[in-house]
């Protein structure tokens, strides 16, 4: 018996979300295998009692699950030809890593990344079924969820990562604070996580918006890499950056006004969410856990092979492997799969006391279960430190 056939018998006494027998082991390429479950001859069980285990409210799919498909049974995965769409950035090295390490194959996926150039398009993706995942930055998430589209947050992918730089001229060294951004221009993008960032910051400091030699002067741009360039601009003193644009910025001789994981009011802030289209983890639920076992293999990967870690984001994100090292284990942020629901709550308070949105019901798109249980499903095989730290973590934030 196989792994995945181990972990479903476990998973399916706890929880029937994703119906009865395992995930299917075979190839991605395996199309006939993955559109329907396989019996061997030996354990072949009468079509009735296969329709049943399809039909997760019937009663026999309610008993345990040897009882009711029988040990050998292997469960759909309802779409396992997988779009995921991801920004310009280092924060989204878990589906880098899953595909390079091939954890997405392990779960029988079949993954085609694409690189977007903002949160805009990305929602766009997922809700013309362009992309069936997209990381996007939680601010964004939170809203475009206010504004009523369908989509849910399944998972997480980085903390912090983000900060400013300024122009050398402005500042003789590092991490002066915003308080170096007064009466300058700055380059930043709107509905974004860095810009709620700056002013949580400026509120914190009693510094306000606009023109003035007081105030700090806000730009707004489309995307990260037009706040970036526009700093080639001598109207333009400062500019948002997450990661890698920190690190190049920095080899280009711009200082960096702050990093937001050294700031005590912005720590463990959540940065990208996975999100999805709500209706299609409705639909798909045993996808979207194989989906979840491999970024959470990746994750494991990335706390145990540096070197390798650096290579795979460099074939997507092509920058120095120096930059990459120092933005993915410099201490300035953490890429991890949990959808830290505490941590993105307390953000929405936030961004509603900020008058980005008003206030509205998350809980019915923020959809823990799907990690949990991808998780409970993974330590079932085995745990070791790196993965008993992931369930820790859940367990103090979900």
């Amino acid at each position: 018996m196989n792994n995945k056939v181990k972990y479903i018998s476990i998973v399916a006494a706890l929880s029937l979300l994703t119906g009865c027998g395992a995930f299917n082991n075979n190839k991605a390429d395996d199309t006939a295998a993955t559109n329907e479950a396989t019996y061997n001859s030996a354990d072949e069980k009468p079509s009735e009692e296969k329709e049943c285990c399809k039909d997760k409210e019937k009663d026999c799919c309610k008993e345990e699950a040897a009882d009711c498909c029988g040990d050998s049974a292997e469960a759909v995965l309802e779409k396992p030809d997988i779009s995921i769409g991801y920004l310009n950035s280092t924060a989204h090295l878990l589906a880098f890593v899953a595909q390079e390490e091939g954890y997405f194959k392990e779960e029988g996926l079949n993954v085609t990344l694409t690189q977007f150039s903002s949160a805009a398009e990305l929602v766009n993706g997922i809700e013309s079924d362009k992309l069936d995942v997209a990381f996007i930055g939680s601010v964004p998430t939170l809203t475009f969820l206010s504004q009523g589209h369908e989509i849910s947050v399944i998972g997480g992918a980085m903390t912090n990562g983000h900060g400013y730089v300024i122009k050398p001229e402005f500042a003789d060294k590092d991490e002066l604070g915003v308080e170096i951004l007064k009466g300058r221009n700055v380059a930043s993008v709107k509905n974004s996580v860095q810009d709620a960032e700056l002013q949580i910051l400026l509120k914190n400091a009693g510094i306000e918006t606009g023109e003035g030699e007081d105030k700090v002067n806000i730009v707004y741009f489309d995307s990260q890499k037009d706040a970036y360039a526009a700093l080639l601009n001598k109207n333009i003193d400062a500019a948002s950056a997450y990661s890698p644009y920190t690190s190049l910025a920095k080899s280009q001789g711009y200082r960096v006004v702050y990093y937001c994981a050294h700031e005590k009011a912005l720590e463990n802030q959540p940065c990208c969410r996975q999100v999805a289209k709500t209706s299609e983890v409705k639909d798909n639920p045993n996808t979207f856990t194989a989906l979840e076992r491999a970024f959470i293999k990746a994750y494991h990967f990335t706390q145990t092979d540096h070197e390798k870690t650096v290579k795979d984001v460099k074939k997507y994100i092509d920058i120095d492997e120096a930059f990459i090292d120092t933005e993915v284990y410099g201490g300035y942020s953490v890429s991890s799969p949990d959808p830290d629901k505490q941590g993105t709550l307390t953000l929405k308070d936030t961004i509603v006391e900020l008058g980005y949105t008003e206030d509205f019901d998350i809980e019915p798109h923020y959809n823990t279960d799907i990690y949990k249980q991808a998780l409970e499903s993974i330590l079932a095989e085995g745990s070791d430190d790196i993965y008993a730290s992931l369930k820790e973590h859940f367990d103090d934030y979900e």
